[in-house]
């Protein structure tokens, strides 16, 4: 229910009773509620209505309007002086109704904006090319109205549950059109939809705005703004419903669902459904999935409504593309989603680059009621780097959890590696170097979006404990952190401050100094996503032959600025960047190798599309960097 203030009561009356001493009766008009963002466009009821899609009919007058630029593109569009110009057979003395009735019109429109104490001069026509001669406006709006207080208000259940009380205090606190501001009606809207939204997300789906007030004083050039949200009954979830489950154990579907919060019993929040359909997107096993709830107004349990659209069981998908750290490349990748008899997910992925290649077999179990999948892994790996090539196995086997923002993993890793360099691959000295450890690995996403973060942060470290492997084995302890931060530079969404985001990264491997540790567990650096300004792996220990070797410690530090480019919110953001890096065998002899550059960022469909320029300190050269998509 909307509430009308006695001021704009007497103005509809006293629209009617000019109708009626000019002889002609408006229309019927809906009462508008001050919130509306259209406004209200009455034309009188036997005035001939405009026609249509008739851009070439000759105006019958002319308008000459002198007003201020932000208001004048809206008068022009929306009085109705403008709308029946047009009109072949409109008269003298139509055009004197229309005229009569111009004020409150123009009135009308400013009021939306905020302007209810306008000078507005309307002249007679004077001649001109029209027919009709040309029709003068002058308006000032004069002050704008500013908000002087808001009240909003609750009823229902909301009202006296204590365990709401942070839900209403929340959606009072972020009311957007705040004391002090201008008063316009689509900021009024906002504000109500924006609060509404706030409620209906969580707890009470059914809410609606059960009556609102914007109390004008044109005198004061103050708006006195007040607003009661009936928030319906609380909702709770019930029965899980699953359709389109046939291939995959619908068991899957509801431990995905339970992880991500959605239980039965638990209250109703649109952000845990949300969650929970992402995460049976991301499972692989479904195409599309859709969690619905619909509530009921008698309060009773609400049924979650699962559609799924299943994968098939088999996939095979080829991949091209390039990068300027290892040109070219070719992925073939084939999963089956459950292998006879199993029932596990088996991945194998083929991809050649220029200085990478990888054939790797993955297989994981189907996830547990408490999140845990068992996993266990094969991989074999050529990597060239100058004058060495680097050839690697690995094998892997333990668990691992996916959580909404933290991922954890345990297990056991076989490792071996043989280094080649073009000068000694022909007397065979190179051996092959092996170790077998265990490990665990945690990752901590606090991001605001993905894969768009414009807040937040990113925390990993993986530590292992193992020993090599051969005629003399030896300890060894390794561990790996990483940080990702993004701190906005201002609170307002429409700022072009932007944001300031650090990385760092930390490497170690703690063993005597003459283990033999394998090759593919030590650190290199360098490239697009660390030191920018030098090639993949580029930074390292140097040789005597003009090439790098892994280290046993690495330090990466990176700063960049992003700020928008056009209006912030947009796709395009203008980046500049320092980057550092170090790797070393020794704490004491940190040797930094720096890249300076400036970049430009687009949100993709397929995630950010990252194109940045650097110059490397060592190297003293440019270098063009690509590279797409978010990971952390």
């Amino acid at each position: 229910m909307t509430l009308l203030t006695p001021r704009a009561v007497g103005r509809a009356w006293g629209m009617l009773l000019a109708g009626v001493c000019l002889g002609q009766l408006p229309a019927p008009a809906q009462a508008q509620d001050p919130a509306s963002e259209a406004p209200v466009e009455a034309a009188a009821a036997d005035t001939p209505t405009a026609p249509e899609g008739d851009a070439e009919t000759r105006p019958r007058f002319d308008i000459d309007l002198e007003a201020p630029d932000e208001l004048r593109d809206l008068l022009l569009r929306h009085m109705a002086l403008q709308r029946f110009r047009t009109l072949p057979d409109l008269d003298a003395e139509e055009l004197d109704r229309l005229l009569a009735q111009a004020r409150t019109d123009i009135e009308g429109l400013l009021g939306t904006q905020g302007y209810f104490a306008p000078d507005i001069h309307i002249e007679p026509p004077v001649a001109g090319s029209a027919p009709l001669g040309t029709v003068r406006l002058r308006v000032q709006p004069g002050p704008a109205t500013r908000v002087a207080d808001v009240n909003v208000y609750f009823r229902g259940d909301i009202a006296h549950r204590t365990d709401a009380a942070a839900q209403r205090e929340g959606i009072t606190a972020n009311w957007s059109l705040q004391t002090g501001e201008r008063f316009t009606q689509s900021a009024w809207s906002s504000a109500k939809a924006d609060a509404l939204r706030s409620l209906t997300t969580r707890r009470y789906p059914l809410a609606r705005v059960y009556n609102s007030l914007a109390d004008i004083d044109p005198t004061q050039h103050a708006a006195h703004l007040s607003v009661e949200f009936d928030s319906g009954p609380p909702v709770q979830l019930g029965a899980l419903r699953i359709e389109g489950a046939e291939r995959y154990d619908p068991a899957t579907v509801r431990h995905v669902l339970a992880l991500a919060g959605l239980r039965e019993g638990s209250v109703y929040d649109l952000a845990v459904l949300q969650t929970a359909q992402q995460r049976l997107s991301e499972t692989g096993y479904y195409e599309a999935a859709y969690v619905t709830v619909e509530p009921s107004a008698s309060g009773e349990p609400a049924t979650v409504l699962v559609q799924l659209r299943e994968a098939r069981k088999q996939q095979l998908s080829v991949g091209i593309g390039a990068s300027t750290d290892n040109g070219a490349r070719f992925t073939l990748e084939h999963t089956h989603h459950r292998v006879p008899y199993l029932d596990w997910r088996s991945q194998l992925t083929l991809k050649l680059e220029r200085k990478d290649s990888v054939f790797r077999s993955e297989w994981s179990s189907p996830l547990a009621e408490n999140g845990w999948r068992w996993i266990t892994s094969a991989q074999a790996a050529r990597q060239l780097d100058g004058l060495e090539t680097t050839t690697s196995q690995r094998l892997r086997w333990g668990r691992s959890q996916d959580g909404q923002s933290l991922d954890r993993s345990y297990y056991l890793q076989y490792d071996r590696a043989r280094t080649e360099h073009e000068t000694t691959r022909a007397l065979g000295t190179d051996g092959y170097d092996a170790s077998v450890s265990a490990n665990m690995a945690w990752t901590q996403r606090r991001f605001d979006a993905l894969p768009f973060p414009r807040a937040g942060y990113g925390l990993g470290f993986e530590l292992g404990v193992g020993t090599t492997l051969g005629s003399e084995r030896q300890p060894f302890t390794r561990g790996e952190a990483r940080w990702l931060g993004y701190w906005p530079l201002s609170d307002e969404a429409s700022s072009r401050a932007g944001r300031v985001v650090l990385r760092l990264e930390g490497g170690a491997v703690w063993a005597a100094e003459d283990a033999r540790i394998p090759q593919t567990l030590l650190f290199l650096t360098g490239g697009d996503t660390t030191v920018r300004g030098y090639s993949l792996r580029a930074i390292g220990i140097p040789q005597s032959d003009g090439g790098v070797s892994p280290g046993r410690y690495k330090a990466v530090a990176s700063v960049e600025w992003q700020r928008p480019v056009g209006a912030p919110g947009g796709n395009w953001e203008h980046v500049v960047f320092i980057d550092a890096g170090s790797i070393t065998d020794s704490v004491k002899d940190w040797r930094i190798d720096r890249g300076i550059g400036t970049g430009i960022r687009y949100n993709s469909p397929v995630g950010p599309l990252q194109v940045d320029l650097a110059w490397g300190e060592r190297t003293r050269a440019w270098r063009l960097h690509l590279n797409v998509g978010f990971n952390f």
